[in-house]
């Protein structure tokens, strides 16, 4: 696997089996329903200075949770009332953190004046993000806000604070669904009569959202900066890109579609599409080479049940006798040989090859040594497998039937 993917992954793992010394940390909950072992993924705030946000109005904390019924790890967004539970996304970080968390990238608008008689700097020099990435978040975006309004439903909350990017490129957009509940109305008789309003509205964010992202700053979507914004789209990318901003934050008099913008996209998706096919083709021949890892450890993982079991049925010299004495020099075989200089001989190699085999029961011969070096077995890998699942198949049975 390449070392890239792997450390991701081992970063990813990491993060998913974090936990908190409950001790320190007396204001996490032990529990939460059927949610336990509770990790915060966002500093938590002084009790005295709890602030509401400027996405919610309310006071909101966020969390890693694992659900006690289904033992997988949970996202718990809390609104301090209400708690909201999402699919977890181990190492995932949101497109604010990612992108506009310099403080620096502001002061392009905010510091430097220029105008009609001095254009602003040219794309190398102004530090801003390739056109081909923003085409690859505008491809994933729009297709979220396809499939959610095709549902009937809005977002709501297309804004950098709340879009999630895992890897490199990959976007999820992060609590759905919290100002449905949070502005839900009973006494309305139709619920979802405000939801054309509410599309149109995600449509004019997903403007902002990539408007910021060509301004590399969030000070490019406001108000007063929007001319030199666009300005400053107009120099460094396409035309395409700027149609597209210029459509989504534009008023128009009938209703507008997410499906407007795809032939602005045009021969882009493709793009993204063969860069994603790829990228899945990367993932499964790395998959390959460690799909094998499983079964050899569900191999070792049967062998330890059986080796050196101290006692099984009230006899303490079970695992020392019959086919459990062949299993247990196989073992030794596989990790306890020696050199001529009797000192430790370690070959993975050598351990991958013996396993392969035995799985298999391939008619080799091999032979097994006792550790007093008194006798030898000639045995074959074909008898030790059958040594090995009538064992195992012993055990099994007696860990599910009758006490």
């Amino acid at each position: 696997m390449a070392d890239e993917l792997r450390q991701e992954l081992i970063n990813r793992h990491l993060i998913t089996m974090a936990q908190i010394d409950q001790s320190e940390n007396p204001g996490v909950p032990s529990e939460v329903d059927s949610y336990h072992s509770l990790f915060p993924l966002e500093p938590l705030p002084p009790p005295n200075r709890m602030q509401k946000t400027s996405n919610f109005s309310y006071i909101t904390s966020c969390y890693k949770a694992v659900n006690s019924k289904d033992d997988l790890p949970y996202c718990l967004r809390r609104i301090h009332a209400l708690v909201f539970s999402y699919d977890f996304h181990a190492g995932a970080e949101t497109m604010f953190n990612r992108h506009f968390n310099d403080p620096t990238a502001d002061s392009y608008f905010t510091k430097r004046k220029w105008g009609q008689h001095e254009p602003p700097p040219p794309r190398q020099h102004a530090g801003l993000l390739p056109e081909s990435l923003i085409w690859a978040y505008i491809v994933q975006l729009s297709s979220a806000l396809r499939t959610i309004h095709t549902a009937g439903l809005a977002c709501r909350v297309m804004d950098p604070s709340k879009i999630l990017i895992t890897g490199k490129t990959r976007l999820r957009v992060n609590c759905v669904g919290v100002f449905d509940v949070l502005t839900f109305d009973n006494s309305q008789t139709n619920h979802l009569a405000l939801m054309p309003q509410y599309q149109q509205a995600d449509l004019i964010s997903l403007g902002k959202v990539v408007l910021a992202l060509a301004c590399n700053s969030l000070a490019g979507i406001q108000r007063e900066n929007l001319q030199k914004a666009m300005e400053l789209v107009s120099i460094n990318y396409s035309s395409d890109l700027k149609n597209l901003i210029l459509y989504l934050l534009t008023e128009q008099s009938r209703l507008r579609s997410v499906n407007d913008i795809m032939p602005m996209i045009g021969a882009r998706f493709y793009t993204q599409l063969d860069a994603s096919q790829m990228r899945n083709d990367v993932i499964e021949e790395d998959l390959a080479k460690e799909v094998q890892n499983g079964r050899l450890f569900r191999l070792l993982a049967k062998l330890g049940t059986i080796n050196e079991r101290p006692e099984f049925q009230k006899d303490p010299t079970w695992s020392e006798t019959g086919d459990r004495y062949l299993l247990k020099l196989f073992r030794d075989h596989l990790f306890h040989q020696v050199t001529e200089a009797g000192t430790p001989w370690i070959d993975l190699s050598h351990i991958v090859s013996c396993l392969n085999k035995l799985d298999a029961g391939v008619p080799e011969k091999i032979s097994l040594v006792s550790r007093d070096e008194k006798s030898v077995l000639v045995v074959t890998y074909s008898d030790l497998k059958r040594c090995f699942d009538s064992t195992f198949q012993e055990l099994q049975a007696a860990a599910t039937g009758p006490l």
